[in-house]
This record gives C-alpha cells, structure tokens and sequence, in this order.
C-alpha cells in the first residue's frame, strides 16, 4: 500500500510540475523542444559479424501505440514494436552481410502475442535461416508463444533450472450475470445468431452448449496449426508426440525438454555468450550485436521512393461511433481518413489491415461506405490480422479481395443489442423516478427501467433488419448465396483456415502479402512504395497534447504494475462496457478472450 501511495504522489507531483513548466516557459519553449527534437534518432551503426537481437517479450502490434503524458517523461521506454517494422528489420538482416546470426532472448516477461501476427514473424525468421544463417534461442521459462517463434531456432538453449510450457490453449469467459442479480443493474439482450456468444456475460453464468461448440472447434484448429508449425522445424517431434506432451506432462523441466527433443542444449547464458563472441569476435564483456529496436532504424538499401503509393490503413481496435480514442476505431475518424486516401491521386491502392473484434454496427456500416467508395476507382485488399470478427468482417467486406492468416479469428457474423437499466439498483437506495410525456415511446431510450415487450419486439426487429444487412453485404462481397451466407453466420467464429474453405476469405497470407498484390492489381510493377495511415504523431506533438490535458487520473490508470494483477485482468475485462456507444445500440461485436499459455 505503502508502494503503491508513494508512486501516486510522485506522479502528482510530477504532473502539477509538467503543467507549471509548460506555462511557465511558454510558447518559446515549446518552440525550442520542437526545433531540438526535430532532428530525431541518428542511425545506429552495424558493426561487421554482428547478432542481430530479438527481445522476445516485445509486443508485436499493427500500430505504434499511443504515447501518454506520464511514459513521455517518465523515461521507460515503451516494449512494443509494428508489425511491419519488425518483417522489414527482419527482411533487412537477411540481405546485410553484417548480420552473421539473429539471437531469440526470452529471458524477459512479455505480453504475449496473437498467432496470426507470430505467423508472420516466423515466416521472415525462416527466410533468415534458408539464407543459410544461424539463429540460436535461449530463455529460462519457455512460454507457448516463446516457442512457437524459437522452433524455428538453430539451436535451443534452456537454463539448467527452466522450464517449458506445452499444455495446450484454453480460453476462459467472465459471466457477470450474478454481479448483475447481485448489485441490482437490470439487463436485457436482443441478438440473432445461435453462435453469437458476446451477449453471453451478462446474461448467463456459464457458456452456452453452441457457444462452447464453437470454442472448442476454433482452439483445436489454432493448436492444430501450432503443432504442425513446430514439427516441421523439429527434428523427431511430430504433431501426435507434440499432443502427448500437453496431455501427459504440459510443463517440462529443462532435463525432461531435451529429451523431448523440445530443446537443444542446456546452459547459461555465460555459455551464449561465449558462443557468441566466438561467432562474431569479442565485444569487451559481450558480442557485437545490434535490437530490432535499434535495427529496424536502419534504412534498407533495396529502399524506394515513388510518386506511386499503396495506402496500408490500420483498422485495430473496437469500432465504435464517433471518432473513438486512439486505440479504437471511430467510425467517423476513419471515414475521414478514407476519404482523403480516396481522393489523394498518389494513392493507386489501399490494403485495409483489420485487427479488430468489431464494435458498432452503426460506425461500421459508415466505414464500409467509403471502402465501397473507394473500390470504384482504386483496389481495395484486405490483411486480416490476430482477429478481424463481427463489425471486424463487416468493414472487410469493403474489400475486393480478402488474406487471413490460418490462426486469425474471423467470421462472427451476428448482430445483438444489450440494454441495461438501473430501477433496482436506484429503488434499494431510495431513487425513484416520475415522468410526463407526449408519445407513447417517447422514453424509449431510458435506463431507469426495463423495456416492455413492445419495445422489445422493437429492439428485435431493428437487431433483425441489420442482420439482414450484415447478411446481404457479405453475399454481394463474397459472392455467395445469402441462403448459404446465413448457414455460415449465425454468429459463428471460424478460424483462418476454416474461413477459406467456406469462402469467407481468398488466400491464406500475411500483410506483406497482402501489400504486393495490391501492387499487382494496381498494375504498379515496382514503382511504389508504402504510406502507412493514419500517420504516426511526432513525439513534440503528443508533449504538447498532453500538456493540455490533465493527465494524472490516466497514468494511475494505465499504471498496471501498481495493481495486482487478477485486479488488472478485471478492469480489462470491463473496459469493454465503454465500447457500447452505438446510437441504436445494436452490435456486431466479438466479446472473446484467448488464453494462450
């Protein structure tokens, strides 16, 4: 508590300190920490026979995450890398001369990463090693995501004390419904869809038989895929022995993983060390080596400029209405920035990169319109990323031609509506209400009561109606009967893989593949290059932003480490109430968690 007290007061102080210098200084200082920090980072330099090391406990995202005020001045610098920056350090190491190696360390604490996005990263790190370069891996404790990344590996080294965790996935729902009874917050939920579980934790205490059907049937097929992933790269280590391993041991000591053929060596990492000077020459106490991080600032020398641009728009969060903040999708925000790609002459193609469990069906509609806009005179592809459900697949119909990866999660096609209200909780504390009014629905968006069966049987037909639009635009898209749409749908999540068979996706493939045949559609040949939308803030930029705004409550917030982490899981787990901002409140959203390790 102590602990916890201190670094609230330090940020206090350190907020009222940021915002009195900012007044006090003025204008003139800001202009002066423009001018110094335009020059940005200077350019690392490689030196000969370097390792090129990759933190395995970097987070892999579609975009750059948004800057606070308290990271700005804080010093910490933020674990989280683009997708693309990654693929491209990657691609850059393979041609550089300079990199005799790639090092997978996974001795830090990660946040995990989606199979879709790792997918990609593996396919680069076996391009690396075909080159016929060495890539060596070493960790402690080996998490499931570590080794789907470290299978790939040269050689595997474990800590003579570590461990590694092949157990399987699993994923696990919190059901409010008994907070809900308990504290008195009413509920109701109008849906269409047998499958679509999202509605499921308010309503229910525990997933419903078609719910967990589908469940089961989309984690086999990612395990599947996991399995089959690692015994191509693993000597002696097939798909049926990968399985027995998770059934009959699921977390194996370092002895017991090298002789599962699961590891390479056991060692320290004194001894990588050592192995690593030997392969590049001595670098005092360490090796010459280079980060991603710091790697992926080097200009590739295949490198272009073109007047001819592929716009790759991220779409990554829930989509709600509005603008949204910077980690969502707002509605209006990204029509805006589709409308300024759409009439940029520059521009020949767009690749929509979708990582998104959906949102407002409202919000997703209004981008789906300008994708549709766009499609008329420039091709419009789509990357699916770690999932791209529900208003995620909607907004994909806005492409003409659609890549997932075999573990991304898609489908999800249902819509719902969940309307809560709060009698109970205000009669047991002494709140009532009293109204006067003209119509006889005149109140029909109040929270101070439960819908009466008429205005459910409204909410109903309403949830209907833009199911049948949900339907009709993903027949037209994938041109396919609707009759057959509607089999497929009902709100069911379908795997990458399973999404291609039953024509809800083209092509198996990640977003580089995803970027070339957009140039091929455009008839582009090889003069192009990528813009990247929306565009990245400057760092003065987003100092001056949050100069502006009082920003202590949002550190406190964001501060995860300050809480324990079951209390960090929930507010998770709840922030997903503030996404249902819908004007009708009807969704077409994917409320679903995975549990990799």
């Amino acid at each position: 508590m102590w602990q916890f007290i201190r670094q609230s007061f330090a940020s206090a102080i350190g907020t009222i300190i940021g915002l009195s210098l900012f007044f006090t200084v003025g204008i003139s200082g800001l202009i002066i920490l423009l001018i110094v920090g335009s020059g940005g980072p200077s350019e690392p330099i490689v030196k000969d026979k370097s390792v090129l090391v990759f933190d395995l406990s970097t987070n892999i995202t579609d975009t750059e995450p948004a800057s606070t005020f308290a990271e700005a001045f804080s010093g910490e610098n933020s674990n989280t890398i683009p997708l693309r920056q990654v693929i491209s350090a990657l691609e850059n190491a393979t041609q550089d001369d300079k990199i005799k190696a790639i090092l997978l360390d996974g001795r830090k604490t990660g946040l995990g990463n989606g199979y879709a996005n790792l997918k990609e990263v593996r396919n680069s790190l076996l391009e690396f090693k075909n080159k016929g370069k060495k890539i060596i891996a070493y960790d402690v404790d080996i998490s499931e995501t570590e080794y789907y990344l470290m299978s790939i590996a040269n050689e595997i080294i474990i800590n003579p004390l570590g461990a590694i965790a092949l157990n399987g996935f699993s994923t696990q729902q919190m059901f409010l419904s008994g907070a809900f009874d308990k504290y008195g917050l009413g509920v109701q939920v109008v849906k269409v869809g047998s499958y679509k579980g999202a509605v499921e934790p308010f309503i229910r205490q525990n997933f419903s038989p078609e719910n967990r059907e589908q469940n089961e049937v989309l984690l086999q097929d990612i395990w599947q895929d996991y399995k089959e992933n690692i015994a191509k790269n693993r000597s002696n280590l097939t798909v049926n022995k990968i399985q027995n391993i998770a059934d009959s041991q699921g977390f194996l000591t370092a002895q017991n993983a090298l002789e599962n053929n699961l590891v390479d060596q056991i060692g320290y990492w004194d001894e990588v060390v050592k192995n690593l000077q030997e392969l590049t020459g001595k670098d005092e106490d360490s090796f010459n080596q280079i980060t991603v991080s710091g790697y992926r600032n080097i200009k590739s020398k295949n490198e272009q400029f073109s007047e001819q641009k592929i716009a790759v728009v991220y779409a990554e969060g829930s989509i709600v209405n509005g603008m949204g903040s910077p980690d969502q999708i707002g509605g209006d925000r990204l029509a805006n920035e589709l409308k300024k790609i759409r009439e940029d002459n520059k521009i020949k193609a767009i690749v929509l990169r979708v990582n998104s469990p959906g949102g407002s069906a409202t919000a997703s509609e209004i981008i789906v319109r300008e994708l549709e806009l766009i499609n008329k005179e420039k091709p419009v592809i789509v990357s699916m990323g770690n999932v791209a459900a529900s208003g995620g697949y909607w907004i994909a119909t806005g492409g003409s031609y659609i890549f997932a990866e075999s573990s991304t999660i898609t489908g999800s096609i249902g819509v719902f509506g969940v309307l809560f209200n709060i009698q109970e909780i205000a009669k047991n504390n002494g709140v009532t209400w009293d109204e006067v009014k003209t119509g006889k629905f005149a109140d029909f968006q109040t929270v101070t009561r439960p819908k009466n069966d008429l205005e459910i049987a409204h909410y109903q037909a309403n949830v209907k109606e833009i199911y049948e639009v949900f339907l009709g635009k993903v027949a037209k898209a994938r041109n396919l009967p609707q009759s057959k749409v509607e089999l497929i749908a009902q709100g069911r999540v379908w795997s990458g893989k399973n999404a291609l068979k039953i024509g809800l996706v083209d092509e198996i493939g990640g977003l580089n593949k995803a970027i070339n045949f957009a140039a091929e559609k455009a008839k582009l040949g090889s003069d192009w290059e990528v813009e990247e939308y929306p565009s990245k803030r400057t760092f003065e930029q987003e100092i001056i932003e949050n100069l502006l705004k009082t920003s202590l409550g949002d550190y406190l917030l964001t501060k995860e480490e300050i809480l324990p982490s079951e209390l960090a899981q929930l507010k998770s787990d709840l922030r997903v109430l503030k996404t249902f901002n819908d004007p009708r409140n009807i969704y077409a959203k994917l409320v679903f968690n995975l549990g990799w390790d």
